[in-house]
């Protein structure tokens, strides 16, 4: 399913988008050609024959509806969702990350570049009470976002049991349990369940959660961001499953 045109925007979504090749770019508007990096992206435009625009900076602005555009634009068409079946690979390495309804576009793209970095299947988050894929999300991705599987699913909680039926672990990130989630195995196929900045996971996903798990902190003052959060736990599951594979280089 894909949705409307917009307007990516930023160096690394633009230059991820054209490498990625998942989703028709019909021009680039460029502000700065001086710059080596847009000059690249610009060269591999014109090699694929997409056409490109030299415009004023206020121009892409009000293109982009931001002046942190890094001096690139293109228009896209929208972000292309993956079916969730598709992040049921048999062979015991599946990863699965899914969001419980958060809604800061910083979060969401920062998590996803952590997934794409740790090698997640795919992403999974609801289709209502969750931010939509904007170019807001793949900048703050880091152009991660034009590389990584997602599904937006109606039902969180049967999608869980899916996943369980399959073969699937599912942990929920919790803050308020004592199990910590270095004491846990996460080296098997595993859907790792982060929740909404606010609330956390909602009761019925949680319901549908194997265990959870927490991360130790010293002080309680303050939680962590869920995208930090997200990212601990990721790491985590990715450190266990590179010992149980030999794999302890990380490069």
């Amino acid at each position: 399913m894909k949705t409307t045109r917009m307007i990516l925007y930023g160096i690394h979504p633009v230059e991820e988008a054209l490498l990625a090749g998942r989703r028709k770019i019909i021009k680039i508007y460029v502000s700065n050609r001086r710059s080596s990096r847009i000059a690249k992206i610009v060269n591999r435009a014109e090699s694929s024959r997409i056409p490109v625009e030299v415009i004023s900076a206020d121009r892409l602005d009000s293109l982009a509806g931001t002046d942190a555009n890094q001096g690139i634009g293109a228009q896209v068409e929208g972000f292309s969702f993956s079916d969730p079946d598709r992040f049921m690979p048999t062979d015991g390495s599946g990863l699965v990350l899914v969001l419980d309804g958060l809604v800061d576009p910083r979060n969401v793209g920062a998590l996803i570049r952590t997934a794409l970095c740790v090698g997640v299947t795919g992403v999974i988050l609801p289709k209502d009470r969750s931010v939509s894929m904007t170019p807001a999300v793949s900048m703050a991705s880091a152009g991660a976002l034009e590389h990584i599987r997602l599904a937006r699913v109606t039902n969180i909680s049967e999608t869980l049991k899916q996943l369980k039926f399959t073969g699937f672990w599912v942990a929920g990130l919790d803050p308020s349990v004592e199990q910590s989630i270095f004491e846990v195995d996460l080296s098997g196929p595993l859907a790792l369940v982060v929740g909404s900045e606010e609330k956390g996971i909602r009761l019925l996903v949680k319901k549908n959660c194997d265990f959870l798990v927490s991360i130790p902190q010293k002080s309680r003052v303050d939680s962590l961001n869920v995208s930090v959060a997200g990212a601990v736990a990721l790491y985590e599951t990715f450190r266990q499953r590179q010992a149980v594979t030999g794999k302890d280089d990380y490069r």
